[in-house]
């Protein structure tokens, strides 16, 4: 197969690139490189299936040849990018996707987007199912993105009402892993960091409100077997092992080996209280359901963010003529 992916330097995108290519295919990465990094395509450099192009997908973008999937992943997705990035990000998940809608429409190919579990909000159903409407604030602090994903899926299922085009819309849900940005402000990243640091591990609230976390092979392969499958209403792919946020620090602490203690601030606005997807449909129609325990998950994403700090501090001390500093 020939596939576009826009957002392909990002977290799951590049995780996305790495899968497809590995099965045979050819694939060309689209990203405009503001919240991901060029170094996640690095050993698809080498990779004659691989090429990339820097773009921005508010723009059109003109590929030769056929394609025959075109997966939409670009959209910055880290809540300490809200704010700075609030109309890049209502223009990425409009006209961006509109772009590629156009694209897959023009090369008659399957149009794979990732939407994600803050379509839902602050949940007032427990799991969430893709027939749950949610409850979100169309004017809150998290709006650009939950009301900027929920027009995607709008403008999706328009082009398939007016064009009978073949759509693939998957709800992510909390996704962690290798590749993530460490300093991306996302739980999972904020306590390895402030662990590995020997810092207090922050939590706003009380720490009981709930995420179910999927980890990063899990949630490509759900969205393979969703690119092949022929369903073109909303799955739901995450993790159905729901915890709360205060049992993940303590969880992070331990596996670090940290003596960090826990620190609490108070609770941001419109900041879920629940999140757990159900996955009957992912189940039914993919024949997927995670199988990486969280413990494995975490340890690799642990040895990752160690790595890369440990070469942050190996590039800087190498400018300095410092000695390597010593992390936990």
């Amino acid at each position: 197969m020939r596939i576009i992916i826009s957002g392909a330097a990002g977290f799951i995108g590049s995780h996305l690139a790495d899968r497809f290519c590995r099965d045979g295919n050819e694939v060309i990465g689209l990203d405009n490189l503001v919240t991901a990094d060029k170094r996640n395509l690095q050993w698809l450099s080498a990779n004659h299936g691989f090429k990339f192009i820097l773009h921005d997908i508010i723009n059109p973008v003109a590929i030769s040849g056929p394609v025959d999937l075109v997966c939409n992943l670009a959209c910055p997705a880290s809540p300490v990018d809200f704010a700075p990035l609030n109309i890049e990000i209502l223009r990425v998940c409009s006209e961006g996707t509109r772009n590629m809608l156009e694209l897959a429409r023009e090369k008659n190919a399957v149009f794979l987007h990732t939407s994600t579990s803050e379509v839902y909000g602050d949940p007032k159903v427990n799991p969430q199912p893709e027939s749950y409407w949610g409850n979100v604030n169309p004017i809150g602090t998290r709006s650009m993105y939950d009301e900027g994903k929920r027009f995607a899926e709008a403008m999706i299922t328009a082009y398939r009402s007016r064009y009978s085009m073949k759509v693939r819309i998957a709800r992510i849900f909390n996704t962690f892993g290798p590749r993530m940005r460490i300093d991306d402000g996302r739980v999972v990243t904020n306590f390895i960091m402030q662990a590995l640091a020997g810092e207090p591990v922050t939590m706003h609230g009380d720490g009981s409100q709930t995420r179910s976390f999927c980890y990063v092979s899990d949630q490509v392969e759900g969205l393979v077997r969703l690119s092949r499958c022929d369903y073109d209403g909303p799955i739901n792919i995450g993790n159905c092992d729901e915890i709360p946020i205060r049992r993940l620090a303590e969880e992070v602490i331990e596996l670090t080996g940290s003596r960090s203690s826990l620190a609490f601030k108070p609770l941001p606005g419109d900041d879920p209280k629940l999140r757990r997807p159900d996955i009957t449909l992912a189940r039914k129609i993919l024949g997927w359901q995670p199988s990486v325990p969280r413990k494995e998950g975490l340890e690799k994403t642990i040895q990752y963010c160690r790595e890369t700090v440990q070469a942050i501090h190996a590039a800087r001390n190498h400018e300095t003529g410092d000695s390597a500093a010593q992390w936990t």
